[in-house]
C-alpha cells in the first residue's frame, strides 16, 4: 500500500542535505520535509543534556509534519541519543549502525578508522558498534574539529593548499595506522571526499552515511509496501536561522538547484 507522506529528515545544519542527496538518488519519488537547526549548530560540542533536548524538538517538529519516517541525519545525535527512537510512533533511522555496517564488510585488513565531531568521537559509538559486530576489528579514531566550518565556507576543493593542510594534519595519524576504511562519521565530511581521498590514497575507501542509511531507509520501505506512488516529489526545507545562510551553502551540499520559496525559518522553541 502506497504511503505518500513525506520522508522527515533532521540535522543539526545543513550537513544533513549530503544523507538527503542519497536518499533522493535512490528514492526519486519520495517526498521529505528536512529540518536544518542552523539557529543552534553546532551540535557536536554540546552535552548530552542538550543534544537530547535538541533532538526531541527536531523530532516533534517533523511529526507535526505528518512524515511516516524520521532520519536523524546528524552524526552527534545517531552517537548520543539514537535511544530517542523508543519514544517515537514511526520508524527511526539513525547514521551510525548503517555506516558501521558497510565499513564491516569493506574493510579487507580488519583496521577501520573513523572521523567525526568531538562529541561523536567521544562517545565512541562507532567503535562500538564495529566491535558488536566483529570484536577483531582495530578501530582508529580522530575528531576533525575543523571540517565542519570549512564546509560551510566552502573551502573545500583538493587543489586548495589550506584545505589539503589541514584535512593532512587530522588524517596523519589515520593514515599511519594503515587503515583501509574510513568512515566519515559526520555529514558534513563527503563534501570533503575528494581532498580526503587525495590525503589517504587509493587504496582506503571511504564510507559514506548519508549512502548507507539511504539504502537501509529503501530496504524499509519496500519491505513495508510503503514506498510512494507519486510520480513527482515535493520537497520541503525549514531552518531555525535566516534562510539566507541555508541559500548559502544548500545547493552545494544537495547537488542540486533549490527553489527558495520552499524554505521557511521556524522558531523551533515554540514547537
Amino acid at each position: 500500500m502506497s504511503d505518500k507522506r513525506p520522508i522527515g529528515i533532521f540535522d543539526s545544519g545543513l550537513g544533513g542535505l549530503t544523507v538527503m542527496k542519497e536518499i533522493v538518488k535512490l528514492m526519486p519519488n519520495e517526498n521529505i520535509v528536512y529540518f536544518g537547526d542552523t539557529g543552534r549548530v553546532p551540535y557536536g560540542t554540546r552535552s548530552r543534556e542538550i543534544i537530547n533536548k535538541y533532538a526531541m524538538q527536531d523530532e516533534k517538529f517533523l511529526l507535526n509534519n505528518d512524515v511516516k519516517l524520521i532520519v536523524a541525519a546528524c552524526g552527534t545525535v545517531s552517537s548520543v541519543v539514537a535511544d530517542t527512537k523508543h519514544s517515537l510512533p514511526v520508524p527511526f533511522f539513525e547514521v551510525i549502525s548503517y555506516a558501521a555496517q558497510m565499513a564491516v564488510k569493506a574493510t579487507k585488513n580488519k583496521k577501520i578508522g573513523v572521523i567525526g565531531t568531538s562529541a561523536t568521537i567521544n562517545s565512541g559509538s562507532h567503535k562500538n558498534k564495529i566491535l558488536e559486530l566483529d570484536s577483531t576489528i582495530q578501530v582508529f579514531t580522530n575528531a576533525c574539529t575543523l571540517f565542519v566550518p570549512f564546509v560551510e565556507e566552502g573551502w573545500i576543493s583538493a587543489d586548495d593548499d589550506v584545505v589539503l593542510g589541514m584535512v593532512s594534519k587530522y588524517l596523519e595519524p589515520l593514515k599511519q595506522s594503515g587503515v583501509d576504511t574510513l568512515i566519515l562519521g559526520c555529514t558534513h565530511y563527503p563534501i570533503l571526499c575528494d581532498v580526503i581521498s587525495k590525503v589517504m590514497g587509493d587504496g582506503v575507501t571511504l564510507i559514506n552515511p548519508g549512502e548507507a542509511l539511504a539504502l537501509a531507509v529503501k530496504q524499509y520501505l519496500d519491505d513495508s509496501d510503503t514506498a510512494t506512488d507519486d510520480t513527482t516529489a515535493c520537497y520541503d526545507f525549514f531552518v531555525s536561522d535566516k534562510t539566507a545562510a541555508f541559500e548559502k551553502t544548500a545547493e552545494m551540499l544537495l547537488g542540486r538547484k533549490i527553489d527558495y520559496n520552499q524554505v521557511k525559518q521556524v522558531d523551533i522553541d515554540k514547537i
